[in-house]
């Protein structure tokens, strides 16, 4: 294949230039790497709902360890379909973003489980460990402002699915939601439009079941939005949502986007040239620190 031979041909020249900087620089001492302001840890949750340790990852503010009294507010980043609770640091430079603001950063585990409580496998239940579990683990062990104003949730792709729903159905949790790149018609998605044999088709059914089942039904953000009463939607968060026009969820966005216009729901959407990936995920979770300001600081 092209691209294989294309890796293949990166990965030899890159090699030469390495060998060539050992042997012209032999000798000398290696630099050391530049530590970064902001402190990154693992944990693990042993959860009751999910009869597991579940990992998770927190970037801490630079002066959490020394600010003993100081409190923050929580922004909560979750991962695509494939990734896992570690994808926002390694693949971004999400670290050193956050060294300009005060927050804590929260990176949970959601496997492939589309941020819900599955239909087919009873110990999978993402929604209700996110909401019920993590949080107040959250809140009780670290020094969280824990209330609305000072929470936000956002997420890529499927993440960025996950976050709205999680805003739509946990209004009263969340200041501000956030979707780059958002699957938001994954639990309306049909076989007719995604097939039976796909990863992405096979996931859905795994979390979800049947086309017709009442599990989709009460996961279908379209759905909940197009039914919540008009005296909810005033307590909704705000919601930020971005997709690359080359991305090939761009239109998903825009019919959503088309929904909370209708049902007038305070958001901001933005749709600019870039694709699927991390290029643009780094540079929208920048965009989305800075927007974050007027919501939870």
């Amino acid at each position: 294949m092209n691209t294989d031979k294309r890796r293949f041909y990166n990965y030899v020249l890159g090699l030469i230039f390495v060998l060539g900087l050992a042997c012209s620089f032999q000798g000398q001492q290696a630099q050391p790497k530049i530590a970064l302001p902001t402190t990154v840890e693992n944990h693990k949750l042993n959860s009751k709902l999910m009869a597991r340790e579940m990992p998770y990852r927190v970037v801490l503010p630079i002066n959490y360890k020394s600010e003993k009294a100081q409190r923050y507010p929580v922004i909560y980043l979750l991962h695509g379909l494939t990734g896992h609770f570690d994808n926002w640091t390694d693949k971004s430079k999400l670290a050193e973003y956050a060294a300009k603001y005060d927050y804590m950063i929260v990176t949970p585990e959601g496997n492939n489980g589309w941020y819900s409580d599955s239909a087919t496998i009873p110990n999978d239940r993402y929604e209700t460990y996110i909401t019920q579990e993590l949080i107040p683990e959250i809140d009780k062990n670290f020094r969280t402002v824990a209330d609305r104003n000072h929470r936000a949730v956002a997420g890529l792709s499927m993440g960025g699915y996950g976050s709205i729903k999680f805003g739509l159905k946990n209004a009263e949790m969340f200041a501000l939601v956030g979707s780059f790149s958002g699957a938001l018609g994954a639990a309306s998605w049909t076989e007719k439009e995604i097939g039976t044999k796909g990863f992405i088709a096979q996931s859905l059914v795994g979390v979800y079941g049947a086309t017709d089942s009442r599990t989709r039904q009460e996961n279908d953000i379209f759905k909940i939005l197009r039914e919540m009463p008009a005296d909810k939607i005033k307590n909704l968060p705000f919601v930020y949502l971005d997709c690359g026009t080359e991305d090939f969820l761009i239109n998903n966005n825009r019919d959503f986007v088309n929904l909370l216009l209708e049902r007038k729901v305070k958001h901001e959407f933005r749709q600019l040239p870039g694709g699927h990936d991390w290029k643009f995920w780094d540079a929208q979770i920048q965009e989305f620190l800075e927007l974050s300001e007027k919501f939870i600081k």
